[in-house]
């Protein structure tokens, strides 16, 4: 039986600091060849971007494009957790910086 990832004391959750997600670098949209476009927390490595905490954007959900989802995700953006992504920079389109506080929760 695995630990539990959060426990509950009165009315707050509480989650495990072992599960907390790796906030290390500032949250960008990163778009990547091949139509892939991914939300997390960007930093580098050699020859790699990498992606913590990321989050593949499947639906963007907007009427005007990408650019309308620095402000946050929107009611129709559906988000599917991935994890770590490391891609190697010749596949990187572009970064896109966010208002770090509309995505902090995601």
């Amino acid at each position: 039986m695995s630990a539990p990832q959060t426990i509950k004391i009165g009315e707050v959750e509480y989650l495990r600091k072992d599960a907390l997600p790796d906030t290390e670098g500032d949250i960008k949209i990163v778009v990547l060849d091949r139509g892939f476009v991914y939300v997390g927390h960007v930093s580098s490595d050699a020859d790699f971007v990498v992606i913590k905490n990321a989050k593949n954007i499947r639906v963007w959900g907007t009427k005007k494009g990408l650019g309308e989802l620095v402000n946050g995700p929107l009611s129709g953006t559906t988000l599917d957790l991935v994890g770590t992504v490391r891609a190697p920079f010749r596949a990187l389109i572009s970064l896109i910086d966010v208002e770090q506080a509309k995505w902090k929760l995601i």
